[in-house]
């Protein structure tokens, strides 16, 4: 039995683990763009199943689950929770209990740039927000070091000089290993990384919103991302559990949503919206997978989207996700079927141009 003691003080009796000796028997690895970088398929995004709103057993259980599963890569971010923090203190909880003797086979991100605390200086670009926001965020996860840390979002009133340049002093510092950036445009996704490249930086990864109903990415970002040897990882591979099985056979006013922070308006589940998700569904039972299955293994179709991002809340959820592996091609007609009902459903909250 181990003590250790939560961020409030509160102490909490842990039984022992070993991970499992299989787990890399059945996951997909692929490279970031042309870094030496590599990332599971499938990744766990920690942003709203591991604050203080879940319990912290199921949290344990999830996060032992995947990694016994062959996903090594966990994603989070400063303000993560509820309430802000608390993803960072409760990994740190398990990084010390049960992570740390396998710290050098895991890849943690976290993230700054979205609000964090009150005040001015607690939310964007600046290169003071940043590296005191990286400062908390190590302290919270029990680490010396974050293997990718992100730009959160684009600002607009601080110079990109500034903001690529806090990333640098990261790397430099040896607080990061690599660092990205999270919902940039192309334009500025090529900026950063001129930036970057002159700095001589590791600037090698961009986290875009996209999925089947949410295709931005793909007016440009992708391809610059290709010229620049960079790779994606995505999130919101789902669009929020719209892309579930649930949506396409039960009324939306009666499906509880998991989060109060939500990537769409609740007026965007649209009788259009519906009819796209329910032929998507069809194609999916086809192929033998259910619609998160089948969106999960879509969004990875290029390889430039070197992972995607789950954000399970139990390991039967978990489970369902990672058996989007089984199937990861699609034919030419399957791809042209999809292509009928995947357009721009109004979904997206998340990218550059939305929130200036």
């Amino acid at each position: 039995m181990t003590i250790d003691f939560d961020y409030k003080g509160v102490p909490h009796t842990l039984d022992p683990w070993s991970a499992s000796q299989d787990r890399y028997d059945s996951m997909v690895y692929r490279r970031v763009g042309n870094s030496g970088l590599i990332l599971p398929a499938i990744s766990l995004g920690l942003w709203y199943n591991f604050g203080d709103n879940r319990p912290f057993d199921i949290q344990r259980e999830v996060l032992r689950h995947a990694f016994d599963h062959g996903i090594t890569h966990f994603d989070l971010a400063n303000n993560y929770g509820p309430p802000y923090g608390s993803a960072e203190e409760n990994f740190g909880r398990m990084m010390r209990s049960d992570f740390r003797p396998y710290r050098h086979e895991l890849t943690i991100s976290s993230k700054a740039g979205w609000d964090m605390w009150p005040g001015p200086n607690g939310q964007l670009g600046s290169r003071g927000y940043l590296l005191s926001s990286l400062e908390d965020s190590l302290r919270r996860l029990s680490i010396d070091y974050v293997d990718i840390f992100y730009s959160h979002r684009f600002d607009p009133a601080t110079p990109l000089e500034e903001t690529i340049g806090a990333l640098a002093t990261a790397v430099q510092l040896g607080h990061a290993r690599y660092v990205g950036i999270s919902s940039y445009s192309a334009e500025h996704t090529a900026e950063a990384k001129e930036i970057a490249d002159r700095a001589g930086i590791p600037l090698v990864i961009h986290q875009p919103s996209y999925s089947l109903l949410n295709r931005w990415i793909e007016s440009g970002l992708t391809e610059q991302l290709r010229s620049a040897g960079m790779g994606a990882i995505s999130f919101t591979a789902l669009a929020q559990g719209l892309l579930t099985d649930r949506y396409a056979t039960e009324d939306a006013a009666d499906i509880d949503r998991a989060t109060s922070r939500p990537t769409f308006a609740d007026d965007a589940v649209t009788d259009e919206v519906l009819a796209k998700i329910r032929g998507l569904k069809t194609i999916a039972a086809a192929r033998g997978q259910s619609l998160a299955q089948m969106a999960l293994a879509w969004v990875l179709r290029d390889p430039v989207v070197a992972s995607t991002l789950i954000g399970a809340s139990s390991v039967a959820q978990l489970d369902e996700n990672l058996g989007a592996l089984d199937n990861l091609d699609f034919s030419d007609d399957e791809l042209r079927s999809i292509d009928e009902y995947a357009t721009e459903a109004g979904i997206d909250l998340w990218r550059e141009s939305s929130d200036l």
